[in-house]
């Protein structure tokens, strides 16, 4: 069925009440989205949060246990396999063949997803330009480098000229660089119209996403845009550098009026649950009652401050880890 429609031209994606369950284990409890096309829309969660089980909900992978989903305008899981041509999708385990050529990888997809013949050699020689690999097509996938490996499925992903592109923590296992260049390539592909929903543990990859939702415990627990949410993040920060943070984090985690307090190298930011009137001062207050010297002041939230603010903190003060099988 073609997808029809008004909201299908406005959203790439609506979701709604999408639940999944394992058992008595709800993996995906009662998640609403709205995600524009032509946008980069990222999921940030701790473990076990949901992000991959909604990513393979919404690409009809796998059937939802309650909830509605229409992706491209196309109702999953029932209209799964017309949805399936129109997207690409990039797991987190590098999943092509380690034994082939780059080149020969990208033939194989290219069978697989039906591309003419007559146009295949082509449209390879197209993404090996565009993602930097004519040089490593011949060379064996097992041998390249991480990068490499990342460039290469994302030029998979990407060879039947996808709509819509999901991306599963896709720079989990690569150096900074990489990541850096291969961000380059999103922003590059969004340009030419592609809609791209990614999951990601970076917090700086956060930020560059258009509206990201972040996920706790299978629920969306605050969604927007990157600036919205540090807007809007309940209670104040206060930024703390002293001589002596063991001291300090411990004094500051006894007060009631204390979230959190998360130590970034040689700075210490103290989440406050409420406004208050001089939340620098009443932080420099304590510090001065266990006889420590520093510095409070009042800061503009982070996208980290948010992520702690919003998910369920209970390791003493630390943000959650945003990693692994999720």
């Amino acid at each position: 069925m073609a997808p029809v429609g008004t909201q299908a031209q406005d959203y790439a994606i609506e979701a709604h009440g999408l639940t999944r369950k394992f058992g008595a284990v709800t993996a995906v409890d009662h998640v609403d989205l709205r995600i524009p096309r032509k946008q980069i829309y990222g999921f940030l969660g701790p473990n076990g949060s949901g992000k991959s089980t909604t990513i393979r909900m919404l690409c009809g992978l796998l059937k939802p246990t309650e909830g509605a989903a229409t992706v491209l305008g196309y109702r999953v899981p029932k209209e799964a396999e017309s949805l399936r041509r129109k997207i690409g999708y990039m797991t987190q385990k590098f999943s092509l063949y380690d034994d082939l050529a780059a080149r020969e990888n990208l033939e194989f997809l290219a069978e697989i997803y039906t591309l003419p013949r007559a146009h295949r050699r082509k449209r390879i020689d197209e993404v090996m330009e565009q993602f930097n690999l004519t040089h490593l097509q011949k060379q064996r996938t097992g041998t390249m480098s991480g990068g490499q490996k990342q460039r290469l499925a994302l030029a998979g992903a990407m060879i039947h000229k996808p709509e819509l592109l999901f991306l599963d923590e896709p720079t989990s296992a690569v150096d900074p660089e990489s990541r850096r260049d291969f961000w380059e390539s999103l922003f590059e592909l969004l340009e030419q119209g592609t809609t791209i929903l990614v999951s990601t543990h970076y917090m700086d990859e956060a930020e560059r996403c258009h509206e990201l939702a972040i996920l706790e415990e299978g629920r969306v627990a605050a969604s927007g845009t990157p600036r919205s949410l540090m807007d809007r993040i309940a209670g104040m920060v206060v930024e703390v550098e002293a001589d002596d943070f063991r001291t300090v984090r411990q004094a500051l985690q006894r007060q009631d009026w204390v979230k959190s307090v998360t130590q970034l190298g040689s700075r210490m930011h103290v989440l406050l649950r409420e406004k208050e009137d001089d939340p620098a001062g009443l932080v420099h207050d304590i510090m001065a009652k266990a006889g420590v010297a520093g510095e409070a002041r009042v800061e503009h939230p982070s996208l980290e401050d948010v992520f702690v603010a919003v998910t369920h903190n209970s390791n003493g003060g630390k943000p959650a880890q945003a990693g692994g099988r999720s």
